[in-house]
């Protein structure tokens, strides 16, 4: 797996999954939330970026330790 994302390997890790399952952003190993990703994709100076529209939650403990984050 790249350290960092590409457009075509978050396809290929997607393209497979439930096109109605929620997506979430774990962010902050230390504070772990989830976060809103907003719904559009801006390009600028070659970088696709997706914005984080707001916190959810706690992010669930199973998910820390999938992410090594525990």
């Amino acid at each position: 797996m790249p350290h960092y994302l590409t457009v075509g390997h978050l396809l290929r890790q997607l393209q497979d999954l439930d096109p109605s399952l929620p997506i979430r952003l774990a962010i902050n190993p230390d504070f772990p939330f989830t976060h809103y990703l907003g719904a559009d994709v801006i390009v600028r100076d070659g970088t696709a970026f997706i914005a984080d529209d707001g916190q959810e939650d706690y992010l669930p403990a199973t998910v820390s330790d999938a992410l090594a984050w525990a």
